[in-house]
């Protein structure tokens, strides 16, 4: 069986990062006999290429992500025992502006290496597994860096060519590899350990990104893979197989295609060790208090030892497993399990850092680093009109718009060829800077011209990630109704009213691009705060059209949103988990950041969808920041002049209805 991205072996790196301090033993180290050893196993997942502990769309230092904060846990980890490995479990090329720059700017040309693969190759891995965003940027790509780790990257169920049964494929890269070491036992004497390590992906690549992998490529189910690869691999004589399992912790049951898959995946005899990701979450915590299947304190899954290290590289997952020599192999005697972070908060939410950058990882990414910088910099388009919010809650608004556009370009994509294509598309999305409790500076604006990939950051605040529901048209007049709770109930007839609600979030208002409708704020809210229905009979939403025609309440339609919303977060109508028909690997600022670089030009101007219903004899008013004199000639929409200041720096400005 011949591999096309074969990959070299390197030495067994057993030191720890220089400079680190000399610290107590772990117990499993202090206990051991003589053929008893402490085997630690490490995992780093989802790291989305960052090396670095920077916000390269803030432009600004952080302490709650980077390779070179997870590099301190790291050598304190092989500071505390004798024996110990490191593997990435995938998603390490894409996901933030330094992975983007790498593929779309500098290229992997000649003897280039990635500089995640130089930040690993220094720390000194011992082996990894692709994620679904290792294809994000095609295959030639992925090959060129792979070629450049110092380890060997394993992948079971991606094909090139498939046999009759699984374990014939030709893979994309080795499906498994096997690691012989040696190891120390408690009276000090060294004695030789197999370990294979095998290695899957969500096989939704191939709808993730089908542009790069139709025609080239097929996945197979993880649980068939394994059950195909797992014995082929026992039968190298291996003393421990150790699952690096791109994929999150979901359905007890297996089903075709799964893509959270560790719980079927752990019940297959001959794997020992679970490493999984993809999720973003932590185990083992809290998020999987309940699940069936798996033990959220102790970290198993079957009652296997497993661990998920959070993502950007926040966690250090850490398996510690006490071994003994039983003849010529090992056996597991007991196992702990637990995943160490790079940082905490305080009771208020403050960051405090519980580690400093580990200098030879940033060194060996240095150069990359700053033509990073130098990439989210200058400018990746164009922006026809200016992007501000300084009227995102009165009025259709640009930096909404943007969102929108983008939103709805890559789900159209991601749907073609699916059960969905088809559907009209939808997208809902709300203004984060709109002044608030941020204050009269916390708005968006950025004026007409050059567009850095950092401006994104101001058009996005939050890392959330795209999804896709399907809805009735009866939901999407809800959601709307929902998103209409951020104004006061407006009276006919009466002058200076103030409009909007001040306990409503911004990040509330959604607005829903793709059809157009008015708000009555003459009508109560038909929902409370919390989203809970408070009044049945009122109807704020009039006139929701589609085309010109009214909306068919029986009607459906894919709106594209993100994941907290789609999950239930601000308690829409039709957005409670149930109704998500796609989950897209790549944030929403990924999103307008691709749909920037393609469009070269973007023309964000608001299309002007939604307004507010007329009242004969009502104003009313609201505050923006003093920002927003600039863009008043903008304002089509609405009847509105300045109304002098309001309090803490705000401007004033009165709306005739």
């Amino acid at each position: 069986m011949t591999h096309p991205l074969a990959l070299s072996r390197r030495g067994f790196l057993t030191s720890g990062v220089a400079g680190l301090a000399l610290v107590a033993l772990h117990p499993y180290s202090a206990r051991a006999e003589a053929g008893q050893a402490h085997l630690r196993i490490m995992e780093t997942t989802d790291l989305h290429a960052h090396v670095w502990p920077y916000d390269y769309y803030a432009d600004t230092a952080t302490d709650t992500l980077g390779l070179a904060r997870t590099a301190a846990l790291v050598g304190a980890v092989r500071a505390e025992a004798t024996n110990a490995l490191l593997f990435d479990n995938g998603d390490f090329l894409q996901g933030n502006p330094m992975g983007d720059f790498i593929a779309y700017e500098r290229g992997m040309d000649g003897d280039a290496t990635h500089p995640v693969i130089q930040g690993m190759n220094a720390l000194g891995y011992d082996g990894g597994t692709l994620g679904n965003h290792e294809f994000n940027y095609g295959l030639e790509f992925l090959g060129a860096s792979l070629a450049g780790a110092g380890y060997p990257v394993v992948c079971a169920n991606v094909v090139t060519e498939a046999g009759a049964t699984p374990d014939q494929d030709r893979t994309l890269v080795p499906p498994y590899a096997v690691i012989d070491r040696d190891l120390t036992d408690g009276a000090g004497a060294t004695h030789p350990i197999r370990i294979g390590i095998i290695g899957f992906v969500p096989p939704q690549i191939m709808q993730w990104d089908r542009a790069h992998l139709e025609g080239q490529v097929t996945v197979r189910d993880i649980v068939e893979a394994a059950q195909a690869w797992v014995p082929k691999l026992r039968a190298e004589g291996v003393d421990l197989v150790v699952a690096l399992a791109h994929c999150g912790i979901g359905g007890q049951t297996a089903e075709p295609g799964m893509e959270n898959a560790a719980i079927p995946l752990a019940a297959i005899d001959g794997i020992d060790v679970i490493l999984t990701g993809h999720s973003h979450s932590v185990f083992p915590g809290p998020d999987y208090d309940g699940v069936a299947g798996v033990d959220a304190a102790a970290g198993t899954i079957g009652g296997k030892p497993a661990v998920m290290a959070g993502f950007w590289g926040s966690h250090m997952g850490l398996v510690d497993l006490l071994l003994e020599r039983q003849g010529d192999g090992w056996t597991i005697v007991s196992h702990q399990v637990e995943a160490r972070p790079i940082y905490q908060r305080d009771d208020e939410g403050v960051v405090i850092p519980l580690v400093e950058s580990v200098p030879a990882i940033e060194e060996a990414t240095a150069t990359e680093h700053q033509q990073t910088l130098d990439y989210v910099r200058r400018p990746v388009g164009q922006t026809s009109a200016a992007l501000y919010s300084y009227f995102a809650m009165v009025a259709d608004d640009p930096s909404v718009q943007i969102v929108s556009n983008a939103q709805s370009w890559y789900i159209a994509q991601m749907l073609a060829g699916t059960e969905h294509e088809g559907l009209p598309i939808l997208s809902a999305a709300a203004p984060f800077k709109a002044g608030g409790r941020g204050g009269p500076d916390y708005f968006t604006d950025v004026p007409p011209g050059d567009i850095a990939i950092r401006n994104v950051a101001d058009l996005y605040l939050y890392p959330n990630t795209i999804r896709a529901v399907r809805v009735t048209g009866a939901q999407v007049k809800d959601w709307l109704e929902r998103s209409a709770g951020a104004f006061n109930r407006i009276e006919p007839g009466q002058a200076d009213q103030m409009l909007l609600n001040p306990d409503f979030r911004s990040y509330n208002f959604d607005v829903i691009d793709g059809v157009t409708y008015r708000i009555d704020l003459s009508q109560p809210s038909r929902f409370d705060a919390d989203g809970a229905l408070a009044d049945a009979e009122a109807n704020r939403i009039v006139d929701l059209a589609i085309d010109g025609q009214p909306v068919d309440p029986a009607a459906e339609f894919i709106i594209a949103t993100n994941n907290y919303r789609a999950t239930g977060g601000g308690s829409f109508p039709g957005a409670d988990g149930s109704t998500v028909v796609f989950e897209g690997p790549d944030t929403n600022r990924d999103v307008i950041v691709r749909y920037i670089l393609d469009q070269g030009t973007i023309n964000p101007s608001a299309d002007g969808n939604w307004s507010f219903a007329a009242l004969d004899g009502a104003t009313v008013l609201f505050d923006t920041g003093p920002g927003a004199a600039a863009y008043l000639q903008d304002v089509t929409t609405l009847a509105i002049e300045p109304a002098g200041d309001a309090p803490e720096g705000f401007a004033r400005y009165r709306i005739t209805l």
